[in-house]
Order: C-alpha cells, then sequence, then structure tokens
C-alpha cells in the first residue's frame, strides 16, 4: 500500500516549516493541486505530486524534488491579494476556497481563505473565474509568434487552447487540473449527458481521431526524449525540475496509466507539453537533436506549422462564445447570486 493523501500533506507541511519557512521574505505556503482537492484517506497515486505554493520574496522556483517518500512540486509567488482578487482568478480561488494552509506567520492566509471559502460558490464569482479563463485563452492564442523557437510556439498554442478545458471544470466547481485535465472533463461531461462538447474539445486539440497504438508510439518516443533531456545541464530552464528521473513517473508513467485506462487521447496534452519542454530544456543546455518526433507528433495533430497552428488557434477563438454558454449550463443549481 502507498502513501495516503493525508500523510502527503503533513509531509508538505514539515518541508515548509523545515526548509521554506527560511526562504527570504517568507510569508506563508498553502496547498494546491490534486492532493488539496483529493479525500484525505485515499491513496497518493504513484503518477502524482504534491503541490505546494510558497510566499517568499523574491520568489524562487524549487520545482519538483524528493522528500520523505513524497514528491513535492514547489512554486513561489512574491505576494498575494485581497479576496475579491483571488475570488476571481481561476487557479488562486481554487485552491484557496479548501484547508490547505501550511504556514501563516501573519495569520493572513487564513483570514483569506475563510473570506474565498464563503464566496467561492456565489454564481457573481463563478461567472467572473469563467471570463479569467476565457481571457487567458484570447491572450495565449491571439499572441502566436511564428518566430519564436519551436517549443515555446508549441507551448503558447497548446495551453493556450488546453485552457478550453478548464472553462467547464471551473463552472462546475471542480479542480482545475494541468496534466489530467481532459480526463477531468471527460467525467464532468459524461455525468451531464454532454460527451459531445468533450469531443468538441478534443478536436480542437487535434486528438479526437488518434488511435490508442498512435499514441502509445508517441510516448514511447517522448520516453527516450525524456531521459536524453533529464540528462541535460540546464539549471536556468524554468521548468528543468519536471524532466528529471525523481519527476518521469507524473510525465511518462501518467501518460501510459491514461492510455492503459482508454484515454489515449486525454493523455496527448501533456504528452506534447512534455515533449516540448524536454527540447526546450535541450536546447537550454546548448544541445539539438529530437525534433523530429515533436514535428511528426504535431502533423498529427494538424498543427505541424505556424500557419497550422494559427488556423488551429483560430478555430478555439471562434467557439468561444459557444464554450461560455456550455460552462453557464454546468454551474451547479442553487448556487447563490
Amino acid at each position: 500500500m502507498g502513501m495516503r493523501v493525508a500523510a502527503a500533506r503533513r509531509l508538505a507541511g514539515r518541508w515548509v516549516r523545515e526548509e521554506g519557512a527560511a526562504l527570504p521574505g517568507f510569508g506563508g505556503a498553502f496547498l494546491t493541486g490534486s492532493a488539496l482537492w483529493a479525500d484525505p484517506s485515499d491513496e497518493l497515486p504513484a503518477t502524482s505530486d504534491v503541490d505546494v505554493m510558497v510566499i517568499a520574496d523574491p520568489p524562487v522556483r524549487i520545482g519538483k524534488f524528493r522528500y520523505e517518500g513524497v514528491l513535492l512540486e514547489v512554486s513561489a509567488i512574491p505576494g498575494i491579494g485581497g479576496a475579491r482578487e483571488v475570488l476571481g482568478d481561476y487557479h488562486l480561488a481554487g485552491n484557496l476556497h479548501l484547508p490547505g494552509v501550511l504556514a501563516d506567520p501573519t495569520g493572513r492566509l487564513e483570514r483569506l481563505h475563510r473570506l474565498v471559502a464563503r464566496g467561492f460558490a456565489e454564481r457573481r464569482w463563478v461567472l467572473a473565474r469563467c471570463e479569467d479563463a476565457l481571457a487567458r485563452i484570447r491572450d495565449r492564442l491571439g499572441g502566436l509568434d511564428a518566430t519564436a523557437p519551436l517549443p515555446a510556439q508549441v507551448m503558447a498554442w497548446l495551453f493556450g487552447t488546453g485552457v478550453t478545458a478548464h472553462v467547464p471544470l471551473v463552472a462546475a466547481l471542480r479542480n482545475p487540473t494541468v496534466r489530467r485535465r481532459y480526463a477531468a472533463v471527460r467525467d464532468l461531461l459524461a455525468e451531464h449527458g454532454r460527451l459531445d462538447l468533450h469531443e468538441e474539445l478534443l478536436e480542437l486539440l487535434g486528438c479526437a481521431e488518434l488511435s490508442p497504438a498512435r499514441v502509445s508510439w508517441h510516448l514511447s518516443v517522448l520516453e527516450a526524449v525524456f531521459d536524453a533531456a533529464a540528462e541535460a545541464d540546464a539549471p536556468d530552464y524554468p521548468f528543468a525540475s519536471d524532466l528529471t528521473p525523481a519527476a518521469r513517473p507524473v510525465a511518462i508513467d501518467g501518460g501510459r496509466e491514461l492510455v492503459a485506462r482508454g484515454l489515449h487521447r486525454e493523455a496527448v496534452f501533456w504528452l506534447a507539453a512534455t515533449y516540448a519542454r524536454c527540447l526546450a530544456k535541450r536546447a537550454a543546455a546548448g544541445l539539438g537533436g529530437y525534433e523530429d518526433g515533436l514535428l511528426e507528433l504535431l502533423d498529427d495533430l494538424g498543427a505541424g506549422t505556424p500557419a497550422d497552428r494559427r488556423r488551429r488557434a483560430d478555430r478555439v477563438l471562434a467557439f468561444l462564445p459557444a464554450l461560455r454558454r456550455a460552462a453557464v449550463s454546468l454551474i451547479p443549481p442553487g448556487v447563490p447570486a
């Protein structure tokens, strides 16, 4: 039997007390992500980490690392706004409305948590967070740069498109998870008899027609690229800690787990993101190669050239009004105005 979520959370709190609190300008820490949303009695999957947000000034990116048998991912921000600002931010509100404060030297985080928890389900704030997600899609896809390096182009298009899976989750008061976003939105839409919308989201990403065998093949190619990127020395690359042997269960095994469950199309988002990050890390280390596999994956997604990615982005942008209407219909009944 593996580690329970509750035990993993306690270890995250211990790291904060013993190491995180020593960061310059430390102002507290709180849990984020799937380990926060999960039932404490659940077993922590081997393909999951525990996300911790630290308030530190200047902020530092610590990333993923093993600590007492659990994989932590620690990020930092220099500060945090008031309740109204947090309630309109779909990432912050999704984390701070739950009881996950790990350290709070001033008491401000606990006060903020109570205010956010009180207003989280109000319709005006649910709508505000949906608009926040839609605005992020417009910003990312509206500013695609065809002159940027290939990994940067792919990440801008991919993450702009991928937020479409978050919009229904935000409306339904669900966790806007990162790696498993398409699996999570499929579960939600299946409950509401809206798998047609899920198919549309997969079509916008370009993976609706991909077969399990084809996705498995791309994962096998990625596996070799991941191991090559893990060996590259690029300490200044922001996502370097996502591409290490310690992080391999999340990036590689997590994808294979989805394929084994019949969710091969839902695995494509993180597969593509990881591939682009591998190339970016190698480039930061002054290394090349391995581009062919990413280009082949992009071709399968109908996004092989900058012009293709622009056309795909425009399709997403044109779909946003319909996505907003669908999301509003998913707001739970009885949510206060």
